[in-house]
């Protein structure tokens, strides 16, 4: 589907190049005070950025282009300039603005339940699930595809008038009134300039030109975080239960910047500006793109605007693992999210004629299949694609009336099922090459069909090649608990970041394989045209969805602790994450070639969410915006690099001796040259009394394999709530046997009674 997306896209660029090619949509950055002054001094009625299009069009026209600059967004809340498009010469005239700081091309991102809030151990009545918790108004904002208004999850029976603190609105558009919100779904805007300027004018026989959802994406994060409780509902009558958002009397605000194509930069700067502006709490973005330095990350540069604003910024990890450094939204104000099994599967049994079973995972709701020949697409040599099982290329004299193998890549899961039933074929089996490893994500097809493992599928392969006839049959065993779990998602994108390795990425991980949440009743469950089922649920996977259980339970703890800011928000879900599974064994990674393989910070950061634990921390590591700023000039960033972000005059403290690793983060990436024998760092922390006023806490040290940790003080005793004591952390290299380019790891842990404050630590090999 990622593939035949990005040719549709690549053709479309190609034949509308002639009209594009002298403008293209550019992120402008203004220093606010010098473009202020600039402008004052010549005409204080008009806004600054009409100025700076004045003068571009006033110097265009002296130089006879015939192309005048076109502005589509102002940004004034989070970060300070504008998006337009330009040409190359209009570009170069920017230069002469005094204030401007840089530009940066616009650019297209992608976007990356009935049980996971037991899984999670949250139970009605008690603890964040109690009445007075849940009774206090928290505004979520959700950046995606946008929103199924009619849906049973944002009906708003039960809940009080909107906040009189709302700013937000509901935007008229295609089938979406003023009307379609309510007291639930507060408001509902659409951004669309950036995106139309990349794919021309957005096609409404295939999408809303609105905040109305067509893809299922947004409806699904928005009801994953804060969707009514919802009794009695299923998933094609596979798994019945009550369906809610993790805080369910949460409001919510849809910011629909995600269209068929993906999610222009430009957009989502615009949408996060405005959702600031209009009020919420939280924002949610299950999108995202490559790492990139914090000062060219649109999303790192409009969340520092929002986290300085008091809004907790939740951003998923991306879809790119199990590869190392493919990890992104990767800004240390930013909370990252991986995806994690829970102990919830749909598994399949795949019988050959050999006898050999193996098993699999499937939502296909129906019979299974008899013993069947077995055929591999490829076979027929009709396509080289056959072996993908790609539209068109199987040969139906060739698969009719068999289950045919079909290879991950090119099309989407769901696309080879309907290829394969559109040729004849009875059924399919799905293999995981090595890449994929032991995945097993349920799919909706629209035939008998399964996913198989990489170590099923090499023998399913080796059998296929070596039996005369060979056959094989599909059953389906329905809905399982009690797998070991949680167990890190082999899709879940992989740290150390790429851009920062003195910050362990991601952060933690969450629930993200086979969620069960609302679904446009217009959007199959496969998305395949050919699909005519309707459902109100569906199951989906990615860090899409993991992303949205932390914003949700983020809004539980904002309601618990109204004065704590984002980054002990963050701090508290990450010092009280479990590395153990439900069977008291590490948390397992499907991601690795050795199925035995444990996870590691670089793939669920400080570990698996525990959203009680998180309302009671003990302790917190509490980040300032000074702090943040001077990590920024840790990194040798330039004082205009800073200015981008800051919004604002910030100069970097001469003469001081400023290291990355000082931030005061609840985790510790260290990084050492395997040549650095006896090199040491120190490393310094404070922590912030939020559990008992007198307390005593002791430190446990896990030092990383090749390294020696020194704690100083060991105890830290408080007197009294908000207390703020400080620690040093000395990291000591010794190994000569550790292999460049290699990790080890370990922790730290303050210990107080039933308090259990723990800290990754991940030591990087150069």
């Amino acid at each position: 589907m990622i593939f035949r997306t990005l040719l549709l896209f690549l053709a479309f660029m190609v034949t509308n190049s002639v009209a594009l090619i002298d403008k293209q949509t550019y992120i402008i950055h203004i220093d606010n005070a010098k473009i202020r002054a600039s402008v004052h001094s010549q005409d204080s009625t008009r806004p600054w950025f009409k100025s700076v299009i004045d003068f571009i069009s006033e110097v265009s026209l002296e130089k006879e282009e015939e192309i005048a600059p076109e502005l589509l967004y102002v940004y004034e809340t989070n970060m300070f300039g504008f998006a337009a498009q330009l040409s190359d010469q209009q570009l170069e005239y920017l230069n002469q603005v005094d204030g401007f700081l840089s530009a940066i091309p616009d650019e297209l991102l992608a976007l990356h339940t009935t049980y996971t809030p037991h899984f999670l151990g949250l139970q009605n009545g008690r603890g964040l699930w109690s009445a007075p918790n849940l009774a206090s108004d928290v505004i979520i904002g959700v950046l995606d595809t946008g929103i199924w208004p009619e849906h049973i999850s944002f009906q708003d029976s039960g809940l009080s008038t909107v906040p009189s603190r709302w700013k937000g609105s509901c935007e008229e558009g295609t089938n979406f009134s003023a009307s379609n919100c309510n007291k639930k779904l507060i408001g509902a805007r659409v951004f669309l300039k950036g995106y139309e300027k990349f794919a021309g004018r957005i096609n409404e026989t295939l999408d809303y030109r609105s905040a109305r959802d067509s893809q299922g994406h947004g409806t699904h994060t928005a009801s994953t975080a804060a969707g009514n409780m919802v009794n009695n509902v299923s998933f094609l009558s596979i798994e019945r239960g009550s369906a809610s958002g993790m805080r369910y009397t949460s409001r919510i605000a849809a910011y629909k910047v995600c269209w068929r194509l993906g999610c222009a930069n430009s957009d989502i700067l615009a949408a996060m500006d405005q959702a600031v502006a209009d009020g919420v709490d939280i924002l949610s973005l299950s999108l995202g793109g490559v790492a990139k330095p914090y000062y060219n990350d649109s999303i790192a540069i409009a969340s520092f605007g929002a986290t300085q604003s008091g809004i907790f910024v939740s951003c998923s990890a991306g879809n790119s693992g199990p590869s190392i450094s493919t990890v992104g939204n990767v800004a240390p104000w930013l909370m990252t999210v991986a995806a994690s099994y829970t102990d919830r599967s749909f598994p399949t049994k795949v019988k050959l004629g050999n006898g050999q079973i193996f098993k699999g995972s499937s939502l296909y709701q129906g019979k299974g299949t008899t013993q069947l020949p077995l055929v591999y697409g490829n076979s027929s040599k009709a396509q080289r694609t056959a072996q993908y099982c790609t539209r068109g290329s199987l040969d139906p004299k060739f698969v009719h009336g068999k289950i045919v193998i079909c290879e991950r890549g090119i099309n989407s899961r769901t696309e080879k099922g309907e290829a394969v039933k559109m040729a004849g074929g009875a059924g399919m089996i799905l293999l995981n090459s090595e890449n994929q490893g032991e995945e097993l994500i349920a799919d909706s097809h629209i035939l008998p069909a399964t996913a198989i493992g990489a170590s099923a599928s090499k023998k399913i392969r080796s059998y296929i090649h070596s039996a005369k006839a060979p056959t094989a049959s599909i059953s389906f065993i329905g809905t399982k608990y009690g797998d070991p779990a949680p167990v890190m998602a082999a899709f879940s994108s992989r740290g150390p970041s790429a851009v920062g390795p003195d910050v362990i990425k991601p952060d933690v991980t969450a629930p993200g394989v086979n969620i069960l949440a609302a679904w446009p009743p217009t959007t199959s469950p496969s998305l395949l045209k050919s699909d005519k089922r309707s459902v109100l649920f569906n199951i989906v996977s990615g860090t899409s969805m993991s992303c949205p259980h932390v914003s949700g339970i983020a809004a539980l703890l904002k309601s618990v602790h109204k004065d704590w800011s984002p980054a002990a928000i963050k701090s508290s879900l990450m010092t009280t994450a479990y590395t153990l599974n439900n069977k008291g064994a590490p948390i397992a990674d499907i991601g690795s070639n050795n199925s035995a393989a444990f996870a590691n910070p670089f793939a669920f950061g400080s570990g698996h969410v525990n959203p009680e634990r998180a309302s009671d921390p003990g302790l917190v590591y509490d980040i300032t915006n000074k702090d943040y700023l001077n990590y920024l000039c840790s990194l040798n960033y330039t004082p205009s690099q800073i200015t981008l972000l800051s919004k604002g005059k910030f100069t970097c403290t001469k003469n001081s001796v400023l290291q990355a690793g000082d931030l005061n983060y609840p985790s510790f990436a260290v990084i050492f040259s395997t040549s650095a024998l006896n090199a040491s760092v120190t490393y310094k922390r404070v922590v912030t009394n939020v559990g008992n006023p007198k307390s005593s806490y002791a430190v446990k040290v896990e030092e990383p394999k090749g390294v020696s940790v020194m704690v100083e003080p060991r105890s830290l005793s408080f007197r009294k709530l908000g207390e703020k004591l400080s620690y040093n952390v000395t990291f000591v290299a010794y190994g000569r046997t550790i292999a460049t380019g290699s990790s080890s790891f370990g922790s730290l842990t303050w210990v107080s009674g039933t308090y259990v404050v723990r800290s990754p630590i991940a030591l990087i090999w150069l």
